[in-house]
C-alpha cells in the first residue's frame, strides 16, 4: 500500500485531502505513523473527513466540477414510469368523476359527465398523490430491502400496468370536460407549457442550490461517501422516488386532459424514451452526472427523432429499434468517456 505523508492529510489541523474519499479508499496513519490501514482509521480522522465533506455540501459552487451529476443523479433508475402514468391517469379521472356525482356505472360506461372546476382540481391532485405513493413504495423497497432499483421498478412496472387494466376491465375512462391542461392558457401561453417550464425551473433550482440537490448528486457519485459525510442516504432516496412519482402523476393528468380520457395502455414504452432522453442529455448510467438543461435537450432530440421518423413514414416498430440503438450508443459513449477520464 502506498504511504501517504502526514502533510498531505493535515496542515495545521485542517484536512487537505479530496472530499470524495470513501470507506474502502481511505488510507491513513495510526499508532504514531508506524502502521497503515485501509479503513477509516482513528475517530479523529473520521470526524475530520465528515466535517470536511459537510462544509463542501454547504458551499455554493458548481458541483459538476467536483462530482458527476444528473437527475438519475442518485445512480438509480425507474422503469415503471410508463405504467405508473397510466394508473395515475385512471385514478385521477375516477376521483374527479366521483366528486362530480357520477356513479360507477356512468364512470365505467364512459357516459358524459358535467364536472366542476373544483372536482377537476381535486382529481388532478389525486393523480399526483397516487404517483407520489407509487414512488414512495418504490423508494421504500429499494432502501429498506436493499433491492436493486432495476429489479424493483421492473416488478412495479408490471404491477402498475396490471392495476390500470383491472380498474375498468381494460376500458378507458372518459373525462371529456377535463380539457384545461390541454387547451387552457396562462397569459396567452399554453397551460401545459407553463407547467413544464415551472417544473423544469423548480427542479433545476433544487438540484443546484439546495442541500437536497447536492445530497442527490453526492449519492449518485458515491453513496458510501455521502453516508460517512452524514447524509441520510435512505431518506434522500425515498424522497427522490416520491418526487419522481408525483411528477409522473402530473404528467399523467396532462396526457389525460389531451386525450379527454384515461387510457390503461397510456405510456407504453415511455420508459425507453425517458432513459434515452436523460442519457443523451448527459446523464451517466452509473449516476452522479447531468443537468436539467441537458435533460431538456435530450427530450427535444428524442421528440425531433420521433416526429421526423413519423413524417418519413417509418413504422412504430422501427422507431423502437432506433431508440434502442440510441440508448446503447449513448451508454457506450459515456462508458468510453469515463474510462478516458
Amino acid at each position: 500500500m502506498r504511504k501517504i505523508p502526514v502533510s498531505r492529510w493535515f496542515d495545521g489541523g485542517t484536512p487537505q485531502f479530496p472530499w470524495h474519499i470513501s470507506r474502502a479508499a481511505v488510507t491513513c496513519l495510526e499508532d504514531g505513523g508506524t502502521h497503515y490501514t485501509s479503513n477509516l482509521g482513528t475517530p479523529q480522522l473520521r470526524q475530520a473527513i465528515a466535517d470536511y465533506v459537510r462544509r463542501r455540501f454547504g458551499a455554493k459552487y458548481d458541483w459538476r466540477r467536483e462530482i458527476l451529476a444528473t437527475v438519475g443523479v442518485s445512480a438509480g433508475i425507474d422503469l415503471s414510469v410508463g405504467s405508473m402514468l397510466a394508473m395515475c391517469g385512471m385514478i385521477g379521472s375516477i376521483v374527479m368523476l366521483a366528486l362530480s356525482g357520477a356513479g360507477w356505472s356512468q364512470i365505467s360506461g364512459g357516459a358524459a359527465v358535467e364536472m366542476g372546476g373544483w372536482a377537476m382540481f381535486v382529481g388532478t391532485l389525486a393523480g399526483m398523490a397516487a404517483g407520489a405513493l407509487c414512488g414512495f413504495l418504490n423508494g421504500a423497497l429499494v432502501t429498506r430491502l436493499k433491492l436493486a432499483p432495476f429489479i424493483v421498478t421492473l416488478g412495479s412496472m408490471s404491477i402498475f400496468r396490471g392495476i390500470s387494466h383491472i380498474i375498468n376491465s381494460s376500458k378507458p375512462i372518459s373525462v371529456s370536460a377535463y380539457s384545461w391542461l390541454d387547451t387552457g392558457s396562462i397569459l396567452g401561453i399554453p397551460a401545459a407549457v407553463v407547467i413544464f417550464a415551472l417544473v423544469l425551473l423548480a427542479m433545476g433550482y433544487i438540484l443546484k442550490y439546495t442541500p437536497f440537490g447536492r445530497y442527490t448528486y453526492a449519492i449518485g457519485s458515491n453513496s458510501q461517501t455521502a453516508y460517512h459525510a452524514g447524509v441520510n442516504v435512505d431518506k434522500t432516496l425515498v424522497w427522490i422516488y416520491t418526487i419522481l412519482g408525483a411528477l409522473v402523476g402530473l404528467a399523467a393528468m396532462v396526457m389525460t386532459s389531451r386525450a379527454s380520457s384515461a387510457q390503461p395502455s397510456a405510456g407504453l414504452s415511455l420508459e425507453l424514451d425517458v432513459i434515452a432522453a436523460v442519457i443523451i442529455g448527459g446523464c451517466s448510467p452509473s449516476g452522479g452526472k447531468g443537468t436539467m438543461l441537458g435533460t431538456l435537450i435530450g427530450c427535444l432530440l428524442i421528440s425531433f427523432l420521433r416526429n421526423g421518423l413519423t413524417l418519413l413514414g417509418v413504422v412504430a416498430q422501427i422507431q423502437l429499434v432506433a431508440v434502442g440503438l440510441i440508448i446503447i450508443i449513448a451508454v457506450t459513449s459515456d462508458r468510453l468517456a469515463t474510462k478516458k477520464n
